[in-house]
Formats: structure tokens, C-alpha cells, sequence
């Protein structure tokens, strides 16, 4: 008898009994000498777009930070709890990755909520609503003469969000720091989540194009 969900358990099974199994050295070998990830990739919670799926990774390869609509707030050193930033400090100053990635994704709950507040909230809490007011002058910004039809409007402020994401990750000293150095790279990333498609984002103009998947 087991307490825990039987879908997880079936699937540890597997993992046991294929990848594991596969990579038995490389796991040994992680756990004896720590991991040294060169890449950190922000991306949303949302099961439809998990980072190791997308990008193919194994174990070790990449440090994930994951929050509702892929958000990064702005640097704020203070006694407040701070998960994404704790997450982000980690990431650089002790693992020393050399990219950050943020990713986002189409058809994101959190860019619904942040294009359409003042609904009833999850909670007395309301931390979706307060998580994604990080947004709000940006959604009240996208689309102002009401031409988009609504799937156009969340994909532009799922796109226009990581270019705040990006802008934001400058306001942490040491990110701005070993980004003037070249010692760190910050990149943004949008999956279309029907098609499988990854679009990249270009660092000049912010404009995002479809990403070859051919070798």
C-alpha cells in the first residue's frame, strides 16, 4: 500500500528502471562532485511547458527557476521573502551560470490574469493577483487602440513580459555586473506550445523569430 499518487509512483518506476538505469554513472558522479549547470532558465509553472522537455536536458544541465508567468522582479534587498530572487542570486554568484534564459510560453494563465484583473481571487491571499501586478502597467500598454483579437494581445504581453523580465534582471547588481564583464548572457525565449515551436528573441530590437529546429 502506498499514500502516495499512483501515476508518480508508476513513474519513478520507470525512471528507475530506464534513465536511471541509463545514466547511473552520471548521477553517482553529480551527487559526489555538486552540479555546475551553465545555464539558468526562468520559465512559467505551467505543466504544458516544462524547460528539461523543451530544451532535452539531462540531469546537471540546466538550473530551472519556475513561477507563474516566468516573472522577475525588480532587485528589492530587503527582509521580505524573495524566492525568485534568492533563486536568481544562487544561480549566479554561487553556481556562476554563464546564460540566463527566460522563457515564456503561449496561452499563459498568468498573462490572462494580468490582461484581465479585478476577477474573483484564488485566495484571500490573492497572490496570483499581486504576483502578476508586476505586469500591469505593461498589459494596460499592449494593444491600446483594442485592434488585437485576444489571443494576439496575450501573446504580445507574453512576449513584451520577457523583455521586462530581461530589463529587471539588470537591476540586480551582480546579473548588471557580469553582464558588462561578459561573463553572463541574458536571453529571452517564447514556446508555442500547439506547434512546438520555440521562438528566440532578438537582444537588439526585442522582436522574436522561430528558431530552425533543423540539425
Amino acid at each position: 500500500m502506498t499514500y502516495f499518487p499512483d501515476h508518480l509512483v508508476a513513474g519513478y518506476r520507470d525512471f528507475l528502471e530506464g534513465r536511471y538505469s541509463e545514466e547511473r554513472e552520471r548521477y553517482h558522479r553529480l551527487a559526489e562532485s555538486g552540479q555546475t549547470p551553465q545555464t539558468l532558465v526562468i520559465a512559467c509553472c505551467d505543466s504544458r511547458a516544462a524547460p528539461e522537455t523543451i530544451f532535452n536536458t539531462g540531469p546537471g544541465e540546466i538550473f530551472t527557476l519556475r513561477n507563474v508567468a516566468n516573472l522577475v522582479p525588480p532587485y528589492e534587498p530587503d527582509e521580505h521573502l524573495h524566492a525568485a530572487s534568492s533563486a536568481i542570486e544562487f544561480a549566479v554568484q554561487a553556481l556562476g551560470v554563464r546564460h540566463i534564459v527566460v522563457l515564456a510560453h503561449g496561452r499563459c494563465g498568468g498573462i490572462q490574469a494580468a490582461l484581465n484583473p479585478g476577477g474573483e481571487p484564488l485566495s484571500e491571499g490573492d497572490f496570483i493577483g499581486h504576483w502578476v501586478g508586476l505586469l500591469t502597467p505593461l498589459a494596460r500598454s499592449v494593444d491600446p487602440d483594442g485592434t488585437m483579437d485576444p489571443t494576439e494581445r496575450a501573446t504580445a504581453l507574453e512576449c513584451h513580459a520577457v523583455g521586462q523580465s530581461i530589463e529587471n534582471l539588470r537591476t540586480f547588481p551582480f546579473v548588471d555586473k557580469r553582464e558588462r564583464a561578459g561573463e553572463l548572457s541574458l536571453h529571452g525565449a517564447w514556446f508555442d506550445i500547439s506547434e512546438g515551436r520555440l521562438w528566440v528573441r532578438d537582444p537588439e530590437d526585442g522582436v522574436f523569430a522561430p528558431l530552425d529546429g533543423t540539425a
